[in-house]
């Protein structure tokens, strides 16, 4: 007699409930909003319901005029690099990955300006083993407890200069090329430090770019996952030749 399979045994149903019983599902994205912190030379979102309930109409529909770099986001290659890769090239097997959290947010707690050294790497591998390849590391500082509010963000200077936490050359040398991480992302506005940024240096984002590699900018809610053994889940929708969108981003995890 063939077997006759059943909703316990098809395909990855099983595999399914077992990742997922008793796990954590932990939003690592900030809902977005007209005035939210954003970047200083982009435009605000705007909002008109085309459609309401409240006004007798049938159904709701709202249209949202937006950059695609907006909250919680991705980044593709194409973002600084013409030719590079656009977000309807990322495949989808990229977007479901082991998640590795850096976590340097005592540090900048006292040094808003902080960035992670090869030695937080080291520290991690200590603890935890060698960061998987093909993996997701995100840069956990503390940054996205002061979100919404657009000056805690930048966090200026009496000059002018921002002083936010970003990441290090060494650290993205490492896990771009050493290590070979798929994606990267982090809780404040930018890639660079804001002492780079305000100085029209934007080279360490360019650089994750130019390696095709993509990123999610202003994560949420790191504090609630582990620094490692939980999994990624990152999406966004498919704009043809797309630049940036915003992104809905998740953890799958267990509790410690």
């Amino acid at each position: 007699m063939s077997h006759v399979s059943t909703a316990t045994d098809t395909g990855l149903w099983s595999a399914y409930r077992q990742l997922t019983v008793g796990a954590v599902h932990t939003d690592l994205t900030h809902a977005f909003h007209p005035g939210q912190p954003h970047f200083p030379a982009l435009p605000d979102e705007q909002r008109e319901s085309v459609f309401d309930l409240a006004r007798g109409d049938g159904f709701t529909v709202d249209r949202y005029t937006l950059v695609g770099q907006w909250g919680t986001h991705v980044d593709p290659p194409s973002h600084f690099h013409q030719g590079a890769a656009t977000l309807d090239r990322i495949p989808v097997e990229e977007m479901f990955l082991p998640l590795v959290v850096l976590d340097i947010s005592a540090r900048v707690a006292t040094d808003p300006d902080a960035t992670p050294t090869l030695d937080d790497v080291a520290d991690w591998e200590d603890r935890h083993g060698a960061i998987p390849a093909g993996s997701f590391v995100a840069l956990r500082t503390g940054w996205s407890s002061r979100w919404p509010d657009q000056q805690a963000m930048v966090n200026r200077d009496p000059a002018g200069v921002s002083h936010t936490p970003g990441w290090s050359a060494e650290v993205l040398r490492h896990l771009l090329e050493t290590v070979g991480v798929t994606a990267v992302g982090h809780e404040q506005l930018d890639t660079d430090p804001g002492i780079a940024t305000s100085a029209g240096d934007f080279s360490l984002e360019s650089y994750v770019l130019g390696r095709g590699r993509w990123q999610i900018e202003l994560l949420a809610n790191l504090d609630r996952v582990p620094e490692a053994g939980a999994l990624v889940v990152a999406s966004w929708p498919k704009p043809r030749g797309g630049s940036g969108f915003p992104a809905r981003v998740f953890a799958l995890h267990r509790e410690p």
